[in-house]
């Protein structure tokens, strides 16, 4: 077991520690951004906007916006410690929250959401979806990434009564699985599950694909890519979805 201390009081504390990592890895956000390079298309009939809402550090932004060149891309976050740090990295980072007073800006003026690593940490994902789906332009992309319950390695796992990987049963320490870092995951999605509960939320599912963890120790890093061309058994999800 790992422990981290202090304790946080509330979640909100927990989330605001600098001590707690914003960042996923590099491959999962390229994979997600061709994704949305091809769903966009070039820039060339003007630019479109990009809300990367629950940006961090801005890393995953960072990583994406080559792939998007003339388009404009705007980092959301509510936390001010993660916001300045993206503001290291991004020319637009704003604060915003998905609940509460919602997000700062009018209905329908995006053309599409990054929403990476941001699902599973969420209380309310419903009403999460709903201001999604709010600041969507009719038709506007949402590219979605999120742990998958089912990757290859949790099957295992479960069969052996393991705890699996990326599911948390506290904020103080890990327990009864692998790693070593407390993250905050409240909420998992198999391929299945994730796809049923966008499509609820008002979207039509485009696609989905399978991107590797970076955490998976190094000898079995192969076969976690290899496992990303069945999305059911990746690690990582990436969903796009068009607002209906």
């Amino acid at each position: 077991m790992t422990t981290t201390a202090p304790p946080p009081r509330e979640l909100r504390d927990f989330y605001e520690n600098p001590a707690v990592p914003v960042a996923s890895g590099p491959s999962r956000s390229r994979r997600q951004a061709r994704m949305l390079a091809r769903a966009l298309g070039p820039a060339g009939g003007g630019p479109r906007t990009v809300l990367d809402i629950g940006c961090g550090d801005g890393s995953a932004a960072a990583t994406a916006a080559p792939f998007l060149r003339g388009h404009r891309l705007i980092g959301v976050d509510w936390s001010q410690d993660a916001l300045a740090r993206a503001r290291t990295r991004l020319p637009y980072a704003v604060r915003g929250e998905l609940t509460g007073g919602g997000l700062p800006f009018a209905a329908g003026s995006a053309d599409a959401v990054l929403f990476s690593e941001v699902l599973e940490h969420l209380v309310d994902p419903d009403a999460a979806l709903d201001e999604i789906r709010r600041v969507l332009r009719p038709g506007g992309h949402l590219m979605l990434s999120t742990p998958n319950l089912a990757a290859w390695y949790n099957r295992g796992l479960l069969l052996a009564g393991v705890q699996p990987v990326f599911s948390e049963v506290s904020l103080r320490g890990i327990h009864g699985r692998p790693g070593s870092e407390v993250v905050g995951h409240l909420r998992l999605y198999t391929a299945r599950a994730l796809r049923e509960f966008v499509a609820a939320s008002g979207f039509t599912v485009v696609r989905l694909e399978g991107a590797p963890f970076h955490g998976v120790p190094r000898v079995l890093r192969p076969l976690d890519r290899l496992a990303c061309a069945r999305p059911p058994l990746a690690s990582i999800l990436l969903l796009h979805a068009r607002r209906t």
